[in-house]
């Protein structure tokens, strides 16, 4: 019998098919580097497993799991088509780090999934290097992932990613919105733009206007393209101290579905959410986006975050505190509005959408 080494190639070859082992090894090792930043005391074993093994972290007396998993939506196809892809595994480690935090769970661990149809290496590990730097600034392990080639069902230079998250709470610290209360204030942190919602209108408001995005100047500093592509930001560490001193009531990641879908989410069907329109100025993406598209107020906020990323609720004597402790780590935080008892609808506007 003929061992495999005597055995010379005949037929098609994996290769041939569309799938190269050989890229996918190459990078392996080159994202080795930026998966070592990311790691944690508590991560066992190396990348390149079968499986992410990870101590529950000391400290906790009653420690309960919190898990999501989220992609990037079709900002992925702008990534794509203007090549950038150097800051967009920050957006995919953001919509799933964020929504985390709303529970007052600490990220432990982040896996990926990025799917091509053929492997380019170099664009590869860019993407999988900005998730690395997203899960830096996160305080999480990037744990693993997987790297998926299937010819045919992308076209060529297209990828997909998702991304999956683990966290950690104290059980007794969870927040679920119980604990929010009628007279409760409504905190907002600004966002860095439309984050990663609301692009597929993004998209296709450029096709109304008629635009290159890449071109088109937004301010004197920046296009419409940088403006929409900014990373979505990552409130993990300020908001968890915020969290920390047990006077945040609950809170709410203003993601997909924007204001009039999300924080219904984060208190009872017996209160209302009145948010003053009037408390901070729109950044100039959103103003644009909604003069080029025709888009009315209320589609604007029921779509985009429209400058505000992520909100939390306090009562009014704790307010200075909270605000203290957001600002030290850096943000502006800002009075939005207030809990209410409910009126007619779970979320109502005062003032002007400018």
């Amino acid at each position: 019998m003929k061992s495999m080494s005597q055995d010379h190639q005949v037929g098609l070859s994996y290769r041939d098919a569309g799938v190269d082992i050989d890229a996918g090894n190459a990078l392996v090792e080159r994202i080795k580097p930026h998966v070592k930043r990311t790691a944690r005391k508590e991560s066992l074993g190396a990348l390149g497993g079968f499986g992410a093994l990870f101590k529950i972290p000391e400290g906790y007396q009653n420690p309960v799991l919190v898990s999501g998993t989220d992609g990037v939506g079709t900002k992925l196809k702008l990534a794509i088509n203007y090549q950038r892809h150097r800051q967009i595994g920050e957006d995919l480690v953001a919509m799933c780090v964020n929504d985390l935090i709303v529970a007052n769970a600490e990220p432990l661990f982040f896996l990926d999934y990025y799917a091509t149809g053929q492997l380019d290496v170099d664009v590869a590990e860019t993407v999988i290097a900005s998730i690395a730097h997203g899960c830096e600034l996160s305080g999480c392990a990037l744990a693993g992932g997987e790297t998926a080639e299937m010819p045919g069902m992308y076209q060529h230079g297209d990828y997909d990613l998702a991304g999956f998250c683990v966290g950690v709470a104290e059980e007794s610290r969870i927040l679920n919105g119980s604990g929010v209360e009628a007279g409760n204030v409504i905190i907002g942190l600004p966002s860095s733009g439309p984050h990663s919602n609301g692009y597929a209108l993004i998209r296709k408001i450029f096709t109304y206007a008629a635009i290159n995005p890449d071109t088109e100047q937004l301010t004197s500093h920046s296009t419409v393209l940088d403006a929409v592509m900014q990373p979505t930001r990552i409130y993990v560490k300020s908001v968890l101290k915020a969290m920390a001193t047990g006077q945040v009531t609950g809170a709410v990641h203003v993601t997909g579905g924007g204001f009039q879908e999300n924080l219904p989410r984060s208190f009872g069907d017996h209160l209302t959410a009145h948010i003053d329109l009037d408390a901070w100025t729109r950044p100039a993406i959103f103003k644009w986006l909604k003069v080029q598209g025709d888009v009315g107020a209320e589609e604007m906020l029921r779509t985009f975050n429209c400058g505000i990323g992520f909100i939390m609720f306090c009562s009014p004597q704790h307010v200075e505190n909270v605000t203290e402790v957001l600002a030290s780590t850096g943000e502006e935080p800002l009075v939005i509005g207030e809990i209410t008892a409910r009126q007619t609808e779970a979320v109502v506007f005062s003032g002007a959408f400018a």
